[in-house]
């Protein structure tokens, strides 16, 4: 059996866990998740906790374990506390400002790219070279954070374009100079 798989999930006060065949929905304060899980693996309530059973066997069968357990511990997290990433911008000139619902980018490209945020989640600018991405889906989150980053991932030269926040970028030395001697 998965170490991880094997722990309990406990369900805080206000959160209301119902499981229907292979589907997992779990209602909180801050909205509702529903996810599909791999029949392999069976979901109980017991005792204010949730608890993964795993119906398969083999290597595969003790991944999925552990997986099943960790989305599903992330569906309670994000409909009680949410989740959230942070983006930094790096450049002259480079800034982003939201325009409605949309992300404008000017990230010196030959025109401003602009990011729609789908259902569940809110985008906020702080200031002119910083990010927020929120939203209770944790999946979500991240990719909309990744579909961000990839208009100008951090070049490894200068630093510049768009990282998270705590991500170190290693950077390359430049050219070493012009040879001794040549034309």
């Amino acid at each position: 059996m998965s170490r991880v798989g094997k722990a309990p999930i406990p369900i805080p006060e206000g959160v209301k866990a119902e499981i229907t065949g292979c589907t997992v929905k779990i209602e909180g304060p801050k909205g509702n998740l529903t996810r599909n899980i791999n029949p392999k693996m069976s979901v109980a309530i017991e005792d204010g906790n949730i608890i993964v059973i795993n119906s398969g066997s083999g290597k595969e069968g003790k991944s999925l374990h552990g997986l099943t357990r960790t989305l599903i511990a992330n569906m309670v997290k994000g409909v009680t506390e949410g989740y959230q990433k942070t983006l930094l911008i790096s450049g002259t000139g480079y800034r982003a400002a939201l325009q409605g619902n949309k992300l404008g980018l000017q990230m010196g490209l030959s025109h401003p790219a602009e990011i729609v945020p789908p259902d569940g989640i809110e985008i906020e600018v702080p200031s002119p070279t910083r990010i927020v991405v929120k939203g209770i889906d944790k999946e979500l989150v991240g990719k909309v954070s990744a579909n961000i980053r990839a208009v100008r991932p951090p070049e490894p030269y200068k630093g510049k374009g768009i990282r998270y926040e705590g991500e170190r970028i290693r950077m390359k030395a430049g050219k070493a100079g012009k040879a001794a001697g040549g034309i």
